[in-house]
């Protein structure tokens, strides 16, 4: 298990990211990763996730940027005090690799912003990095 948490401001972003050996098939380079988000709103201002976008690296450097509207088809707004948890699915064709990236969020005044999703690890069985 790899594990990031993050804040930018009064957003805490945290990811719990795991191995899926049931959507995995090393014999076809094919290894499947779960990911668990919680959004907290440790601020004063209540925001709505609009977009996401996300660098994903393998094991061998290549890198796939995603980007797209919110997230698992839901742009969540979180009032003070609320949290949004989600999990999701990064395929890669290595063991190894890294997720990083960033939501943007809105505010009522119609401010945007990016919140920081922190770096984190992407590990198949018996790797070691």
């Amino acid at each position: 298990m790899s594990s990031s948490t993050a804040t930018t401001r009064g957003i805490r972003v945290s990811v719990d990211a795991r191995f899926s050996a049931e959507h995995s098939a090393p014999e076809r380079q094919h290894w499947f990763f779960l990911y668990t988000i919680k959004i907290e709103n440790t601020g004063d201002l209540t925001v709505q996730l609009q977009a996401r976008h996300w660098i994903i690296t393998d094991g061998e450097g290549h890198v796939e940027e995603v980007r797209g509207p919110g997230v698992v088809g839901e742009q969540p707004v979180l009032m003070p005090g609320e949290s949004f948890e989600y999990t999701s699915g990064c395929p890669l064709t290595t063991p190894l690799g890294s997720m990083v990236g960033s939501y943007q969020m809105a505010a009522p005044t119609g401010e945007t912003f990016d919140v920081e999703i922190g770096k984190f690890d992407l590990r198949g069985p018996y790797t070691v990095h």
